[in-house]
């Protein structure tokens, strides 16, 4: 399945293509709560809630242990640049 151009607003991709826009980053579904999305990297974690209207991004331990870093991106933003925002890090 071929994905829209990466400067197409992320409300423009049809669910699946949405979904393996997170797989391809190695973002990892919750089996319970399909809409939340969790993806490790060696440098940083975060859980991915697709909201409504929104795609939130919890960074966990962002600022030390126990505090979180959350960040809402609308998806009215383009693909590429939620990629450059999110899948970078805290």
């Amino acid at each position: 399945m071929a994905l829209p151009s990466a400067d197409t607003p992320l409300y423009n991709h049809p669910l699946p293509d949405i979904e393996q826009w997170l797989r391809d980053h190695s973002c990892q579904q919750d089996p319970e709560a399909l809409h939340c999305w969790h993806v490790v990297t060696p440098d940083w974690q975060a859980d991915l809630i697709l909201e409504i209207d929104s795609l939130v991004v919890r960074y966990l331990n962002a600022d030390g242990p126990g505090q979180d870093l959350q960040r809402v991106f609308k998806y009215s933003l383009s693909r590429q640049d939620l990629d450059e925002a999110i899948f970078s890090g805290p």
